[in-house]
């Protein structure tokens, strides 16, 4: 934790979930002048992930446990703005989006930064499971203790001026821990299940009723590498590099995945495993950390997924992949670490026919 004086302001994020319910505490307990705000982001049915009443209601009940002001932001035009409607039209255009990342980037750690600004806070805090490391050029965004919990890679993006003004108090806990301190508190939150799907999109909705009623969802041919219509899609929104499942019974017994997804023709090419994998990814938005780096890295590109020997162009266009490796899905963060400190990030970008 960051070093402090005892007349420190700190805006902690509270999401009604066990990790930023601890870290408020955490922070009361450091001698913190602390607040507690719950954005609410999303204003239509949401039964997942952290928008609903009851997670308001989760967060208020910490607050008042932890005897502490608690405030709720209505950020929801925001939240429509950044991370909803590119979410849509990501799919229209057959990208992968990932929303959480969107969300962290223009919400939770830039209009939250300016409202705390507004309010007189010098900081804010977050229940994220990540770490920020003091390093020779400055702070850098590290792994947290908890692997299986980590969340760098959802905030990869987070640069000095950030990481600055943030204070992550669980980075350096596992989360068995964080529940067992919870516990010990007496925390209505600590045995509270973890978020896990799309805030704004409903369990009995899913995906595909939700663009439906935003964007006009087409059918779509499927073929193979040689151009040969083997099945169709109903929904070539929904469709994304590396699927397996939904194609018909495209491959004569063999499984087939999606290679590239052309929403202009709607088409969707497949092929074998052995085709789907590539030796680079075309990026979009990189960013380095500090200086770029032409030694090999371990990049990233799923929240939990296995990192892989890469290195990437100095200007952010290529990841090179020391073996061939699946292809990632275009619209989703690519992040590049070197042991556990993140330094760049940026986002897979579409590269039609490159399965050819």
């Amino acid at each position: 934790m960051a070093n402090k004086t005892k007349t420190q302001r700190v805006l902690v994020a509270m999401s009604g979930g066990v990790d930023s319910s601890v870290a408020a505490a955490r922070l009361l307990d450091a001698g913190y002048d602390i607040a507690g705000v719950t954005m609410k982001l999303w204003g239509g049915p949401s039964d997942t992930g952290c928008c609903s009443v009851s997670d308001v209601d989760d967060a208020r009940w910490a607050a008042d446990e932890l005897g502490i002001e608690h405030h709720v932001f209505n950020f929801g035009d925001d939240f429509e703005r950044h991370v909803v409607a590119p979410y849509v039209s990501d799919h229209a255009a057959g990208l992968t989006p990932n929303p959480c990342i969107e969300c962290n980037r223009h919400i939770k750690f830039d209009r939250l930064l300016h409202r705390a600004d507004a309010l007189g806070f010098d900081l804010v805090a977050t229940g994220h499971h990540a770490r920020i490391v003091s390093t020779a050029t400055g702070l850098r965004l590290g792994r947290g203790i908890d692997n299986a919990k980590d969340q760098s890679y959802v905030l990869h993006m987070l640069g000095p001026e950030v990481l600055q003004r943030l204070l992550l108090p669980v980075g350096e806990t596992t989360k068995q821990q964080v529940r067992s301190e919870a516990e010990a508190r007496g925390l209505v939150t600590a045995n509270k299940p973890d978020s896990q799907e799309v805030c704004f999109i409903t369990t009995a909705q899913g995906r595909q009723e939700f663009l439906s009623q935003r964007i006009p969802i087409r059918s779509g041919r499927v073929v193979n590498t040689a151009g040969e219509q083997v099945g169709s899609v109903e929904s070539m929104e929904l469709v994304t590099i590396g699927q397996r499942r939904g194609l018909g019974a495209v491959g004569g017994g063999l499984p087939r995945y999606v290679l590239d997804v052309d929403t202009q023709s709607a088409t969707v090419t497949v092929g074998s495993l052995e085709e789907l994998n590539c030796q680079s990814t075309p990026l979009t938005r990189w960013c380095w950390a500090d200086q770029p780096i032409s030694d090999e890295v371990l990049v990233q590109t799923s929240a939990h997924g296995t990192p892989a020997a890469a290195t990437v162009s100095v200007d952010g266009t290529q990841v090179h992949w020391a073996e061939p490796r699946r292809r990632v899905a275009p619209g989703q963060a690519v992040v590049a670490y070197q042991g556990d400190i993140v330094v760049g990030g940026g986002t897979a970008a579409l590269a039609a026919g490159s399965y050819s």
